[in-house]
């Protein structure tokens, strides 16, 4: 107790049947524990007790002077000016505080529930960092190959940064947990860095896709197959090569490199068939050139489908990460004014 302020008053009230009844106000400065887990919808439970510091129960009884409905009604009146906190009920009850001697003393305990007004905590915390993730979320709308992109999900996160340095006052610095509300604030910005991130590997993959070796065959498992179904992009499909052109084509390069078998002819002919050959090897080797920048086109295509894939896999993250946290929300919120 901090040294006692409150107006003396000299009188007690006595009673013929041996009651004394003492209204000597006492100031009273107490503290409990906080448990603010659900901050800022958190109820705190805080218990008072009082009894004789010398004497037994033998020599002084203490009574409740009015039921805990009452004291309820008259506190509730009183606290009816204070800012932050709520006074939802008080509850209390005789206890029995003895020794080994058998003497015992009377005690009143009193549990004092109030309730803190989480409605600026909702507008000046809760509510600008669901409108800053959910900006984030419709970046997404935005071309990846745009430098548009990550410059404004770079934007967010300076913006967003600068916003807790600002309402870091208002957030609790005692108390033996930590606060659900300081877990949310940590995933939006875990979720803005990992979205940038994206960014910066999508546009790369866009740009320089054309020089990566082809695509990984866990990769194309995992990520074209499996995710891109889960995405709804599953993996395009190649168009098979016609066997028959390919037949033909083989032996159309077999017989020009073996010749006409059996037959000599004149100076003009073996000019003629030297020429084939020759074109015959150009053609080839455009042929070869060509396959090789399909392939190089194929493999650029799904390193670009593999970052679209990542893309809309990470925004689908946002969604729900979104829809939890305004539903956990909304469901502590509710639970906080039924208690």
């Amino acid at each position: 107790m901090e040294e006692n302020k409150a107006p003396s008053v000299p009188y007690l009230y006595l009673y013929n049947d041996g009651r004394i009844k003492n209204t000597f106000p006492v100031r009273v400065v107490s503290s409990c524990n906080l448990n603010i887990y659900t901050f800022p919808f958190d109820i705190q439970n805080c218990s008072m007790t009082f009894n004789s510091y010398m004497y037994y129960a033998l020599e002084i009884r203490v009574f409740l002077g009015r039921d805990p409905k009452t004291i309820t009604e008259l506190s509730k009146n009183l606290m009816a000016t204070m800012g932050e906190w709520e006074l939802v009920d008080i509850s209390a009850q005789k206890l029995v505080n003895g020794d080994e001697s058998g003497l015992y003393r009377d005690m009143l305990a009193f549990y004092i529930r109030v309730r803190r007004r989480a409605t600026m905590y909702v507008v000046n915390l809760l509510l600008p960092s669901c409108f800053l993730i959910t900006l984030d979320l419709f970046s997404f709308l935005l071309p990846p190959e745009s430098t548009d992109r990550s410059s404004f999900k770079m934007t967010l996160i300076l913006g967003y940064t600068v916003f807790l340095l600002i309402m870091n006052d208002l957030l609790p610095v005692t108390g033996n947990t930590i606060p659900l509300i300081n877990v949310f604030f940590s995933l939006c910005l875990a979720l803005m860095v990992a979205s940038l991130l994206e960014t910066i590997l999508i546009t790369n993959l866009l740009s320089n896709s054309s020089d990566f070796s082809p695509v990984p065959r866990w990769i194309r498992i995992l990520v074209l197959n499996f995710l891109g179904c889960l995405v709804c992009m599953p993996q395009k499909t190649e168009k098979p090569t016609n066997p028959e052109q390919r037949k033909m084509s083989e032996v159309a390069e077999r017989k020009s490199d073996e010749g006409l078998p059996g037959t000599e002819g004149p100076a003009e002919e073996e000019e003629a068939l030297t020429e084939l050959k020759s074109l015959s090897r150009v053609l080839q080797a455009i042929r070869c050139e060509v396959e090789q920048q399909q392939k190089g086109k194929q493999s650029s295509e799904e390193w670009i489908q593999v970052g679209f894939i990542i893309d809309r896999l990470l925004f689908g993250l946002y969604i729900i990460f979104i829809s939890v946290s305004f539903i956990t929300i909304i469901i502590v919120w509710i639970n906080s004014y039924n208690q």
